[in-house]
């Protein structure tokens, strides 16, 4: 119920209302929307006003956001009003929205009207998890909530607050409350919104900085947002490295055998090999890269760009650098890593930094590092595998930066040396070669059709399960490749297993192209 004996005046241009102003704030974790919230309510009661707040948290993780809802309006004659807990579509007078595809959902929930709702959002993304696990690209398409802001809203306020609070070292429920006080909403004054503020104490100082970065923003329509600036905490500018003169030989050598469609991505490829291994290993990926861009001149590559040379010098890169514990490690304990996280993390002089990560490690990634031979000879024996296997496989917490992680995780990163002796190694280097050889006689045959093997690398990435998931599909794909391979239209056949492999992790998009396949194959 509400009391609907207030007319409120709203000022530029605002309709008389005998009704709350109704605010709805979507935020998630680390946006400061609670805070965002607070401030509003603390604006209006500063004023004599009767403000409530509720909120409904999202699912952890990023699968939604957290809503907050206010109501706000002054008391009339001594009564106060009763105040709704909950946004009602078709009733919202502003909307706050701390991401893209927020903005979006509060659309297709009705709470963004053309006769009403003014709405203020950034025009940043922060990918949600369904976005992140997804096998292929899995960014959504904000394309429809561009298109719909438009005509949803009656006023909107859209521009990359994010990156607007950044630069000013605040987060980004400042800018929406700067953006707020110029949308002009609220009958109140810009002295007032910075009163509030610097109430807060801790942070206000840069808080009042972003706040009046928005305002002005939003007054003069300015589409420039200062760059973040560059932390003065040591380590977070990286200096050059050293050129290494026997790199520096093997892109020379690349430009001489490669054509120029392909250089950049071999250039690229090759400085990935080069960093997981050392320069020979990046001398093998130019002999390797030298052998495909032979097959693509016999089937007359160059009429189409050397497509076949270029999809090799990106795809053999990433076989060629696959996750296995010794990489993983090696990741975890680089110092660019470390200052990124500070970076990320904005944290400022005499902050401690600790990182707990979970880590579970099954005998076959062991496995995986020790020899070829000893690997299969502890593979023969079940009984002792069963017994390392139930004193290897369980989840650990580690402090990665604590010194006795640190050093053991530095010691596994230093076994790179053994890698090209591993088990590991000699299974990816079978599969891999298994796979550049369909690929080759493939484009002999039909040039696309190659192409699309070599692109279908793409299903195999990650660690572990992830791994192992994503290597199933890929030699599922490749089978099902078989079936189609001397029809006119297999390189489309290839490229529709290849992305219904790629749109789910259960592969159940891909089992229904393949059952497609065997009805006519």
């Amino acid at each position: 119920m509400r009391d609907e004996t207030v007319r409120l005046a709203l000022p530029a241009g605002g309709e008389a209302t005998e009704r709350p102003i109704s605010i709805a704030i979507v935020a998630m974790g680390g946006q400061g929307g609670g805070v965002l919230t607070d401030w509003i309510v603390q604006l209006a009661e500063n004023h004599g006003w009767v403000a409530q707040s509720t909120s409904v948290p999202g699912v952890a993780q990023r699968t939604g956001a957290t809503i907050y809802y206010i109501e706000a309006m002054p008391p009339l004659d001594g009564r106060k009003p009763i105040l709704s807990l909950m946004p009602t579509p078709g009733d919202v007078d502003v909307v706050m929205a701390a991401e893209f595809m927020e903005a979006g959902r509060s659309i297709l929930r009705g709470l963004v009207t053309p006769d009403r709702t003014t709405l203020i959002a950034s025009n940043h993304r922060s990918f949600a998890i369904g976005e992140k696990i997804a096998p292929g690209n899995g960014i959504a398409d904000g394309g429809a909530v561009t298109g719909a802001i438009g005509v949803a809203a009656k006023t909107e306020i859209i521009f990359d607050l994010n990156a607007l609070a950044i630069a000013h070292g605040s987060v980004i429920s400042a800018a929406m409350f700067g953006a707020l006080a110029a949308a002009a909403v609220l009958p109140f004054g810009r002295d007032s919104y910075l009163d509030v503020i610097r109430a807060g104490g801790k942070g206000a100082k840069a808080s009042v900085e972003t706040f009046d970065a928005a305002f002005d923003r939003v007054k003069t329509g300015s589409s420039e947002v200062a760059a973040p600036a560059p932390s003065k905490q040591a380590g977070h500018v990286p200096s050059p490295a050293t050129p290494d003169p026997d790199l520096a030989g093997l892109i020379a050598r690349l430009k001489q055998e490669l054509p120029e469609p392909a250089l950049t991505m071999a250039r690229a490829g090759l400085r990935k090999v080069v960093d997981f291994q050392d320069v020979a290993y990046g001398a093998e990926y130019l002999d390797i890269l030298k052998t495909l861009h032979a097959a693509d001149r016999n089937a007359d590559g160059g009429a189409r760009a050397y497509a076949f040379t270029e999809a090799a010098a990106k795809y053999l890169a990433n076989a060629m650098t696959y996750d296995d514990v010794i990489r993983v490690a090696d990741l975890k304990t680089r110092a660019g890593r470390r200052a990124r996280i500070e970076s990320e993390l904005e944290m400022s002089q005499g902050q401690v930094l600790q990182t707990t990560e979970f880590m579970h490690p099954r005998m076959e990634e062991v496995m995986g590092v020790l020899p070829a031979g000893f690997s299969r000879w502890l593979g023969a024996r079940p009984r002792l595998l069963g017994w390392l296997d139930r004193h290897v496989n369980r989840g650990r917490r580690v402090r990665t930066y604590s010194l006795p992680w640190f050093l053991t995780l530095y010691v596994v990163a230093g076994l790179r040396g053994l890698r090209r002796r591993s088990l590991r190694h000699a299974v990816e280097t079978a599969h891999r070669d298994g796979w550049l050889k369909a690929a080759t006689d493939a484009v002999a045959a039909n040039y696309q059709l190659g192409v699309e093997i070599l692109q279908c690398r793409r299903l195999v990435k990650g660690y572990s399960d992830t791994h192992s998931r994503g290597l199933s599909k890929f030699d599922r794909t490749l089978e099902a490749i078989k079936l189609v391979e001397r029809r006119e239209d297999a390189a489309d056949w290839a490229r529709r297993l290849r992305e219904a492999a790629l749109k789910d992790s259960a592969g159940k998009e891909l089992d229904g192209v393949i059952q497609t396949i065997k009805t006519f194959a």
